[in-house]
């Protein structure tokens, strides 16, 4: 039997009772929003301000207590993070990521874990690191000290480098000054020679991965690299060619996954052949004081040592040096705080800070992670008091960032497909504060909206300008960098993935870097002292978060992208003289130029359309793919020659790390290889990766027009 229909509706009646329920819903939303027991009584209702004014106002609304409650916020949740020294892999980590689980969760954010289980490398536990100095029958001269002094109660894992492998030497040392190319050729010039020697190098020498290969390829047979007077011993990984864990290239590391054997070239390839230890400057000196041989050459400049060195040997004395590695699978933890876009969920907006540190990691990485937490509180306001964002926003805390950017590398190469398609940009925040001055690195699309955002954030040190000012009055003004580095989590976005990105922090240059100098006491006494600075960042990266997340068009500028190309090609052509042809890339840039300029003027189109009533959401989601995607376009599926995981031919970083180019890696690599070869072999092989670069820049303006013809 048939059910019976119901009666069909009055429907004068229906569109008379519709709007008063609509404006009975309305009433009731903001009724309840308006008392809603979440919101402090100084937090305004989203509909009175604009979700950036009240993001910056709760820097001073917190617990209704001024300035000073917002700023303490972030001073609690750094020594908390600081407590106690938190390496990736150990039980120590654990503490720190429950505290940020626990943080999101109390701003109110959806929360998930993410584990992995890549190869870590420590000291040994059975047997620890030895050094002495030995005469040159071997008789012992002094045992020296392999500890750091700066850690009396030996609270901290004991100064190593990550992936050094186990050895021992007994020889003859001598000094490289920083290890660079231009040291070792340096000493070449006055005939002496590593081979079979302990190189000792001051820090400073760029990647110390770097210097080790530097040594090893010249015979050393192990390397010490001394810190700095009266610092710390730094700590660091000696990883090479690439970045993740060593065993799953391209892959993410779950316990699972599948893994590449030590044999395997691959893997052989990323790891340095000889051992290596960081040692205290003290410790250094008593080997250094007893060097004969030659001079140092008269370009080196000894007075950061302290002392004079009257040689730089080898030996006479021999130096005793043994170590032992412990390699093994270790469990790291991703924490990520999920806001979800309200009109395009399914488009990403993504913040990340590393959480784990070599000592207690006050600066490195905790004043970032501070901020992180910062803005996941003022979020946390937000969505209370009604604001949602228009895409998803996604806070990630990485983990084992110390031992080559695994944590984030291994979650990019495992969800690289989503990325692909659905990663809008990519927001960095490492060593958050380390000292005065504003210093900011990204994709140039992103270059005017971080100069926008700057004009709104009071400078920490001033107080009566923006932070864009005193930026603008630095020594040759605005400068923002390109991220041709390896050095944090923006790599495997950037490098591997082609989504835009940004890095930012306050402080050039922090002499306590992976130290045990790096501790609360030191931020609260010298770093920050009133955690101004920590609030200006988070400012800085709340604000371009909210723009990135709700402007109806994306706020990327291709005409500066396109101007800043021009600049590395006239750079390239200084460099080159009179050597290939940089025509392709001319022409190429021209044709990116047109096409920006295009998207410009459809932009400003589209952000007039969004008030009229003809506004197509479909067009629009269509151009922000296009603007979202052109990064994409810089890629190379098969990545640089010899290092196929760096796919972005204009920033990856070169394979030479002291490179004069921060850009175009490929054809910075071919310079390198090249050197030796014929003029013809030479041009050839530059040329070819110019055609590279060429056909890149070609593929992005077509992504940028966005059609096929």
């Amino acid at each position: 039997m048939a059910l019976p229909l119901p009666p069909k509706p009055n429907s004068r009646l229906s569109s008379l009772l519709l709007p008063l329920l609509a404006l009975l819903c309305l009433f009731l939303l903001y009724h309840s929003t308006r008392h809603s027991p979440f919101l402090s009584r100084n937090t305004p209702p989203l509909s009175q301000t604009t979700p950036a004014a009240l993001f910056l106002s709760l820097s001073s609304a917190a617990a209704g207590g001024g300035a000073a409650a917002a700023n303490a916020t972030i001073a609690g949740d750094l020594r908390a993070l600081t407590l106690r020294p938190h390496l990736a892999g150990t039980p120590a980590a654990a503490a720190p990521a429950a505290f940020v689980l626990s943080r999101l969760r109390a701003a109110g954010l959806r929360t998930l874990t993410r584990e992995y289980s890549p190869l870590l490398s420590y000291p040994s536990a059975a047997a620890a690191a030895e050094l002495s100095l030995l005469s040159p029958n071997g008789s012992l001269l002094a045992a020296l000290s392999a500890a750091e002094p700066a850690d009396p109660a030996a609270r901290l894992v004991r100064p190593y480098h990550a992936y050094a492998p186990s050895g021992a030497a007994a020889a003859p040392a001598v000094y490289v000054n920083r290890g660079r190319e231009e040291d070792f050729r340096a000493l070449e010039r006055i005939g002496v020679r590593v081979e079979g020697c302990v190189a000792i190098a001051r820090r400073g020498g760029g990647n110390r991965g770097g210097v080790v290969a530097r040594a090893a390829e010249r015979g050393a047979a192990a390397v010490l690299i001394a810190g700095d007077p009266g610092g710390g011993v730094e700590r660091g990984a000696v990883l090479l060619g690439g970045v993740g864990d060593p065993l799953t290239p391209g892959w993410g590391a779950a316990a699972a996954a599948e893994r590449l054997g030590p044999e395997a070239d691959e893997v052989r390839r990323r790891f340095p052949r000889i051992p290596s230890m960081p040692v205290a400057a003290a410790t250094a000196a008593e080997i250094l004081r007893t060097l004969g041989g030659p001079p140092p050459p008269p370009e080196w400049a000894t007075e950061g040592l302290g002392f004079d060195i009257a040689g730089v040997g080898p030996g006479p004395n021999l130096v005793n040096f043994t170590y032992q590695e412990d390699r093994k699978l270790a469990i790291i933890q991703n924490v990520f705080g999920l806001i979800r876009g309200r009109e395009e969920p399914d488009r990403y907006i993504i913040i990340g800070n590393h959480r784990d540190a070599w000592t207690y990691g006050a600066v490195d990485p905790n004043s970032g992670t501070a901020v992180l937490l910062d803005i996941a509180r003022r979020f946390g306001i937000l969505l209370r008091s009604g604001w949602r964002p228009r895409r998803t926003i996604i806070l990630c805390s990485w983990d084992a960032e110390e031992f080559g950017m695994i944590g984030s590398t291994e979650w990019v190469e495992e969800n690289l497909g989503n990325l692909h398609s659905k990663a809008v940009v990519y927001l960095n925040v490492d060593c958050a504060v380390q000292g005065p001055g504003f210093f900011a690195g990204a994709t140039p699309q992103l270059d005017k909206l971080l100069i926008d955002v700057t004009k709104k954030v009071k400078d920490p040190d001033l107080g009566d300008g923006t932070v864009y000012h005193t930026w603008e009055r630095t020594d040759g003004g605005i400068n923002i960098e390109r991220l041709a580095r390896a050095d944090s989590d923006f790599s495997a976005f950037l490098h591997y993935a082609g989504i835009p990105s940004a890095d930012f922090y306050y402080g050039k240059e922090f002499p306590g870097y992976h130290t045990a100098l790096d501790s609360y006491s030191w931020m609260e006494n010298q770093g920050d002292p009133m955690f101004h600075r920590h609030v200006a960042v988070a400012e800085i990266l709340g604000l371009l978060t909210l723009r990135l997340a709700d402007d109806p068009v994306l706020p990327f500028d291709y005409v500066s992208y396109a101007a800043q190309l021009q600049e590395h090609a006239n750079a390239l052509s200084t460099l080159l003289d009179d050597g290939p042809s940089l025509e392709p890339i001319y022409s190429a840039i021209q044709e990116f130029s047109h096409a920006a300029n295009e998207a410009l003027k459809e932009g400003e189109k589209l952000q007039l359309q969004e008030k009229g009533e003809n506004f197509s959401i479909l067009w629009r989601r269509a151009f922000n793919d296009r603007l979202m995607l052109v990064e994409r376009s810089f890629l190379e599926a098969e990545g640089l020659k010899g290092r196929w995981w760096f796919k972005h031919l204009l920033y990856s970083p070169p394979e030479d790390y002291e490179s004069q180019l921060s850009f175009f890696p490929g054809i910075a690599d071919a310079i390198s290889r090249a050197a030796n070869q014929s003029d013809m072999e030479r041009q050839r092989i530059i040329q070819h990766e110019i055609w590279r670069v060429a056909r890149a820049i070609q593929r992005a303006a077509s992504a940028l027009k966005g059609e096929l013809f």
